[in-house]
């Protein structure tokens, strides 16, 4: 018996050990995400990956901070805390809420759907008689998506006339319906089909892209980011006019490469109508749970009027619908205006 205090300060001692080992691996793996995040890096797998569900990693972080509190690990308690206060900081939106300030040309209601290799098709034609946007951009939209798409809205008496498509199985197909006269544009390259246009809203011509990169899997992260840089690109290219850019970007706002398109003059109007953290991706768990990938951005020239995503069933995303208004160019303040154009729908 004169031995039993003693087994039990050995005992605590081990689990103070052992919480503080938990500890300190969980803050290594949140730590090195952070470091690159803060680094403007996307780093190397799973670093990616897991950047996009930065603002979930607070969860593991506060673990391992009340573990080594229990093992009273001062340089762990202080790590992580850091680590704490920097996920927080991260996780606050990106991005400018700098609004036109010129006076309203038009309005425009926009709508993205990734529908999953097709599948979500048929559930996505009564969201749109329901939404009734004027320009619609369909991802992984393959052939009987892209037929049914015709059938329900195309043809020159249709509620969509134009359209624009890369046609393709699986993943690969992608189409621009619109309400509005369509010009030819040479879309943007990349493994999976992402269809251009220029179209010809009330007599303004507007810059579209439909954006589809390939997801950054292990072993072609270098083809994920080739492909965010040709969208950089094409927002770069645009030089002040009128641009709405939209689809699955397969990356969220704590990607470098996703920041590299918006610091190219294009802003994410979810962020704008206080939506910058709300998921699209994946459906299974989101809400509550889940990244926001799908984006519809815009040139400086739009205003938002709000943002809403919308459930679509059998498709692993959650389509995105904007609406937006088209000013004068001219400058702009950082304050949020209200004055927009409604558009009858």
């Amino acid at each position: 018996m004169a031995g039993g205090p003693q087994a039990e300060v050995r005992r605590r001692s081990r689990g103070r050990v052992a919480g503080a080992w938990c500890g300190g691996v969980v803050l290594a793996g949140v730590s090195v995400v952070v470091v690159c995040r803060a680094a403007g890096t996307d780093g190397v797998t799973p670093v990616p990956q897991l950047l996009a569900f930065l603002p979930w990693l607070l969860v593991p972080a506060a673990l391992a901070l009340l573990l080594t509190l229990l093992a009273r690990w001062r340089t762990g308690v202080l790590w992580g805390a850091l680590a704490l206060v920097a996920l927080a900081w991260f996780s606050k939106p990106y991005g400018s809420e700098t609004e036109p300030t010129g006076s309203p040309l038009t309005g425009l209601r926009v709508l993205t759907s990734n529908v999953e290799f097709g599948r979500g098709a048929p559930s996505l034609v009564p969201a749109i008689h329901r939404a009734r946007p004027d320009i619609v951009f369909v991802e992984e939209c393959e052939h009987r998506c892209s037929a049914l798409l015709e059938r329900a809205f195309g043809g020159p008496h249709g509620t969509y006339p134009y359209r624009r498509a890369v046609d393709g199985s699986g993943s690969d197909g992608s189409v621009i319906l619109s309400r509005f006269p369509l010009g030819p544009a040479p879309g943007v390259p990349g493994t999976m089909g992402m269809p251009g246009a220029v179209a010809d809203v009330d007599g303004h011509p507007v810059r579209l892209q439909l954006a589809h990169p390939m997801p950054p899997l292990p072993g072609r992260l270098a083809l994920w980011r080739r492909e965010l840089g040709e969208l950089r690109a094409y927002a770069a290219a645009g030089h002040g006019a009128p641009t709405v850019l939209a689809g699955d970007f397969n990356a969220t706002e704590d990607h470098a490469a996703f920041r590299r398109i918006l610091s190219a003059g294009v802003r994410d109007s979810a962020r704008l109508a206080d939506h910058a953290r709300t998921p699209s991706w994946p459906t299974r768990t989101a809400p509550p749970f889940g990244a926001q990938i799908d984006h519809v951005l815009v040139s400086p020239d739009f205003s938002v009027g709000s943002a809403r995503f919308l459930h679509i069933a059998d498709t692993d995303h959650r389509a995105l619908v904007v609406d937006l208004t088209l000013h004068e160019s001219g400058p702009h303040t950082g304050r949020r205006t209200a004055q927009r154009v409604t558009r009858t729908h």
